[in-house]
């Protein structure tokens, strides 16, 4: 039975991490973790394991095997410093974090296993590796731009996962990346790569790769149809993490491995 500790435990992601891990018999989540002032802080939560207090403070965590944080870079953060020296492996799904965020993380990692994970969807995985096999095999004869699209809530841009395909995409070449592009710019360049985002409604999370040749065009795109993807995703990585060596983890290194 793993038994997980779920940071931003009440939000939306954390919610359905919630829903995911009453549907999986191999899991447990003994800690519910939400940051100071939530309106729930001290409230004590039916679960299928038993009631759960909402905690504000991680390092009330008791004893767990790895912690799940889908909250904000802070919260990330400040769970990491307080479960990291004790040898509790971390999965964290939150974006927008800064260098100097990561950096501190690689630094907290010497004692446990980190995995920064942008997009913990199986199916966002399969697309990189698809990306990556397309640039391979087109070359340099085809232009490549990246779009994205999610809910209006977002507050980052571009999101996680595009900027993860953009690295991907730029693995080995020379890239210039272009987040927008308006009025009087020139014709694109060679090393040019869009990265786009558009907001709106409620969506989940759509990513699409454009290969752009003079002759044809290639698309791959994933749609997240629902959230559920990426906590049975986040589920499935947090399973791998337990006897995973200290260190920053490599995302595409925890999927591959079988």
């Amino acid at each position: 039975m793993l038994r997980i500790a779920l940071n931003g435990s009440l939000g939306r992601m954390g919610r359905m991490v919630l829903q995911a891990a009453e549907q999986d018999p191999e899991v447990r989540v003994d800690a519910l973790l939400e940051r100071p002032g939530h309106p729930e802080i001290g409230r004590r939560v039916a679960t299928p394991w038993g009631d759960r207090v909402v905690l504000a403070d991680p390092r009330e965590t008791p004893e767990v095997d790895v912690a799940i944080d889908f909250s904000r870079p802070e919260g990330a953060l400040t769970l990491a410093r307080a479960l990291a020296p004790r040898g509790i492996p971390l999965l964290i799904g939150t974006t927008g974090t800064s260098p100097e965020d990561r950096e501190e993380l690689a630094r907290l990692a010497v004692h446990v296993p980190i995995l920064l994970a942008s997009n913990t969807s199986l199916g966002v995985h399969v697309t990189r590796e698809l990306a990556r096999l397309a640039r391979q095999l087109l070359g340099p004869d085809y232009d490549v731009e990246i779009l994205e699209v999610h809910h209006r809530h977002k507050s980052d841009a571009p999101s996680g996962t595009a900027l993860a395909l953009a690295d991907v995409l730029g693995e080995g070449r020379e890239v210039r990346r272009v987040f927008g592009r308006e009025g009087t710019c020139g014709p694109r360049s060679p090393d040019e790569m869009g990265v786009m985002a558009l907001r709106g409604g409620e969506v989940v999370g759509d990513h699409t790769v454009f290969f752009l040749g003079e002759h044809d065009r290639i698309e791959i795109t994933h749609r997240a149809a629902s959230r559920m993807v990426l906590a049975r995703g986040a589920l499935a990585l947090a399973r791998r993490l337990p006897g995973w060596p200290p260190g920053m983890v490599d995302l595409r290194e925890v999927w591959n491995r079988r």
